[in-house]
């Protein structure tokens, strides 16, 4: 009995860090991250995982509660919890094009409750399923779950360490948040900026118009027709925004920063 619950301690100690890793990737992940997937099927899933990589890896044993143990969790944390961040920055990005999108036909008050957000627009809210369906269609969550999985590689348990060039690419990365959302964005933006310009010059030739009587349904109707057309340049432009996503994810595994 001793050298079974011995034997249990040590296997718990060597399964814990891929575990760590796992689990804070699928909480920071798109898809997986919002409310809607509960904490059981996150454990579920974390554990299916972790039963996978574990007998491909040789796992040193380290104690969780000294002083090393304690830096490797918190490092295995980070691991997991900064390729889910890569991936939220797509999100950021579709999120922004939405809200730029509703600003403009005048639907920014129109709002639904997001799981994962928050309140966001309802156009936001609808590129953001499109996003999730694009992702799901393209075998992201595959990939993602493939890279996770050679991270183990690449950042060897009690080796490597989050580096200060890590950090530096996520906040590089960051800017596509808005580089993002523009290019979701534009062709609605600049087709509503006309119509506004039209009737700005229709406003000025007849002043007895009510320019809210007759402007919002010119944009309202213009926009939605607009977003009808561009919905085939709008999904080309998320599927390459989570393509780029998940190649920084790569880049981040593949050249890690070691201390």
């Amino acid at each position: 009995m001793e050298l079974l619950a011995a034997d249990l301690i040590e296997r718990f100690y060597t399964a814990l860090w891929p575990f760590l890793r796992i689990g804070a990737m699928l909480i920071a992940v798109p898809v997986l991250s919002i409310d809607a997937v509960s904490v059981r099927i996150r454990i579920i899933l974390t554990l299916a995982l972790t039963l996978m990589i574990y007998p491909l890896v040789e796992w040193p044993t380290i104690d969780p509660v000294s002083a090393a143990g304690l830096s490797e969790i918190i490092n295995q944390i980070l691991i997991g919890a900064l390729m889910g961040f890569f991936l939220q920055i797509v999100t950021g990005a579709v999120v922004v094009g939405g809200q730029a999108v509703a600003n403009s036909m005048g639907l920014s008050m129109a709002t639904m409750v997001d799981p994962g957000l928050g309140t966001v627009p309802l156009l936001s809210q609808f590129l953001l399923i499109l996003a999730t369906l694009i992702f799901l269609a393209v075998g992201g969550h595959m990939l993602i779950i493939g890279i996770l999985l050679r991270s183990f590689e690449t950042f060897p348990v009690g080796v490597a360490f989050i580096g200060e060039a890590n950090f530096s690419a996520l906040v590089e990365w960051s800017a596509m948040i808005f580089l993002g959302g523009v290019l979701i964005a534009l062709p609605i933006m600049v087709a509503l900026l006309l119509v506004n310009t039209g009737v700005g010059v229709i406003t000025r030739a007849a002043p007895s118009l009510n320019i809210f009587a007759v402007g919002f349904p010119v944009f309202f109707l213009t926009g939605y027709a607009v977003l009808i057309l561009s919905m085939a340049g709008i999904g080309a432009r998320i599927q390459w925004l989570w393509m780029e996503g998940i190649e920084r994810v790569k880049d981040f595994v593949l050249v890690p920063g070691v201390l």
